[in-house]
């Protein structure tokens, strides 16, 4: 029988493709050069990189791009709100993104400013096409790193509060290391019960071994950690 590819590929569900878009890395350009922003665009979509452009950060963040995974090229001294500005306000707000600088106006503290504030990489114009597309391979890798951490402390988070208050209880002294015996002691319940009640956790924490719990616990945020205590 002879399939009709256009109406297999018509069949894949819209909801599918929409987040098959969404989760392709995008690779944000704010520059208030046009010509800068065209060729930079064109040389990302040669590479097979997805690129959006913008000609100053203000015009960036009224969009939701900074949502999208991927990173961010930055030139440093545009008119109003800088690429600094830009990475500080990221940093301040908890949603750090891979950045490039790529600036005709760097020096050396400007440069060190940036990248102790975790710029991948900070590149002076003219700069070789190739160099540029593998700090943006670089920036990606590290967002597509920082997007699965946070995707796994998530669940742990979530997992979490399925626990039982007791069950909270026992996850904290597991954590610091405590024997069930020791644990049963100081709870004023039997050790068969500890064990019961670690039993149970572990298989809501969806681990194996006492090491994965404990690095699933030490993965939660420390502000999270000292609520359950409280």
């Amino acid at each position: 029988m002879i399939v009709d590819r256009s109406l297999a590929r018509n069949s894949v569900p819209r909801s599918a493709q929409r987040q098959a878009e969404a989760e392709q890395p995008l690779v944000i350009i704010v520059d208030d050069d046009a010509s800068v922003r065209e060729a930079l665009s064109e040389l990302m979509l040669s590479a097979g990189f997805q690129a959006v452009s913008f000609g100053s950060t203000q015009a960036l963040l009224e969009t939701g791009a900074l949502d999208k995974p991927g990173c961010l090229i930055l030139d440093v001294r545009m008119p109003g709100s800088s690429g600094l500005d830009l990475q500080r306000q990221l940093t301040a707000n908890g949603h750090p993104k891979p950045i490039i600088f790529l600036t005709a106006h760097g020096d050396i503290p400007m440069t060190v400013q940036a990248m102790k504030a975790g710029a991948v990489d900070f590149l002076t114009k003219p700069v070789r096409d190739q160099t540029l597309l593998d700090a943006v391979s670089a920036a990606i890798a590290l967002d597509a790193a920082r997007r699965a951490e946070a995707a796994r402390v998530k669940g742990h988070a979530e997992r979490l509060r399925t626990l039982t208050p007791r069950e909270r209880e026992i996850i904290q002294e597991v954590a610091r290391g405590r024997l069930n015996k020791q644990i049963a002691f100081d709870l004023g319940i039997s050790e068969v019960t500890v064990k019961l009640h670690r039993g149970n956790l572990m298989r809501k924490m969806e681990v194996a071994s006492i090491g994965e719990l404990i690095r699933a616990w030490e993965a939660l945020p420390v502000g999270l950690r000292e609520a359950q205590a409280a």
